[in-house]
């Protein structure tokens, strides 16, 4: 009979990855809290909405990472165990916090558009977005790696549902670079939109996760 990837590895190696594991999910919480604190800031100080909104999904990020973490503790101890009250409950508030925050970018971008605002500057939104693109594809990576190497479903599914991150920092960086190189009108309410359709994606997936008690993506990624 044929072993899994789990199976092949010692208690040990399991151990071993399982804390590989525990440590891209800090780093992840860790990175997105930071990444909240500085674009929320430049972009209120640059009038940019885009990179406002994409702090505030940072944030948002930040608390799903606290689930996922949790996630990786349970597995780590039963790998065929359902998801805990606390995951669950964490999925909820995340999944109500992208609906408000969709909320709140559509009417600002409205409002923007209406009033004729326009950003002093988007540089750092090109910036921040490189670096998060960067970010998120190296976590992509390892989390598949490590996943991998333990035949976890639930920790593939994790760097999978990372790919909606990546899709985002690229709608800030269009936006961002768009505005910033040819001063294009309202590219960044557009952004702020687009971060709406991704941030509205999210906030339905995290519910839908919640009512499953299975650790998959709903994300539409293999």
């Amino acid at each position: 009979m044929e072993l899994t990837a789990s199976e092949s590895l010692s208690t040990e190696e399991q151990d071993r990855y399982y804390q590989y594991a525990m440590y891209l999910s800090i780093f992840t919480i860790v990175y997105n809290i930071i990444e909240g604190l500085v674009s929320t800031l430049v972009g209120y100080s640059d009038e940019s909405l885009t990179l406002f909104g994409f702090g505030v999904d940072s944030f948002i990020e930040t608390i799903s990472g606290i689930g996922i973490a949790a996630m990786v503790i349970r597995i780590a101890r039963n790998p065929n165990s359902s998801k805990s009250p606390f995951e669950i409950t964490a999925l909820k508030i995340t999944g109500w916090s992208f609906y408000l925050l969709s909320s709140g970018l559509l009417l600002s971008a409205l409002l923007s558009v209406l009033s004729g605002q326009q950003p002093e500057s988007t540089f750092w939104g090109v910036v921040i977005a490189l670096i998060s693109i960067a970010s998120m594809l190296g976590l992509i990576h390892y989390k598949k790696l490590v996943g991998g190497k333990l035949d976890s479903k639930a920790i593939i599914a994790d760097a999978n549902c990372n790919v909606v991150c990546v899709y985002m920092s690229l709608t800030l960086l269009a936006a961002s670079f768009l505005y910033e190189a040819f001063s294009i009108s309202y590219v960044d309410a557009a952004g702020a939109i687009g971060l709406v359709y991704f941030s509205v994606k999210e906030g339905r997936e995290c519910f839908e996760k919640a009512e499953t008690m299975n650790d998959s993506c709903s994300c539409g990624h293999d």
